[in-house]
């Protein structure tokens, strides 16, 4: 595999080379790692397609985009919730 340098400040490549060895992996080993973690915004909409069609066929229903992107946020309002039960439960717990 080819390989290339990156120009970063000093302080930024030392606090990358401390990330790695406390993660046990070369400098190189973490940027890839790091990168790998955030898709790009075509890898992002890929996805996007791929989740809604995988829905579109276990609910066996053709939604269309327009009516995904004005659908709720079932997902953000199930972490909505559930932070809220975590809080009550704390609160009730202290």
């Amino acid at each position: 595999m080819a390989t290339t340098t990156i120009q970063v400040p000093r302080e930024t490549r030392d606090h990358l080379a401390e990330l790695a060895r406390e993660r046990g992996m070369s400098l190189g080993q973490l940027v890839e790692a790091l990168a790998v973690e955030q898709p790009t915004a075509a890898q992002r909409a890929e996805r996007l397609a791929a989740d809604r069609e995988t829905v579109r066929q276990m609910l066996g229903v053709d939604l269309s985009d327009e009516e995904f992107d004005r659908a709720p946020d079932v997902l953000g309002n199930i972490y909505k919730i559930a932070a809220e039960k975590a809080r009550t439960t704390r609160d009730t717990a202290a």
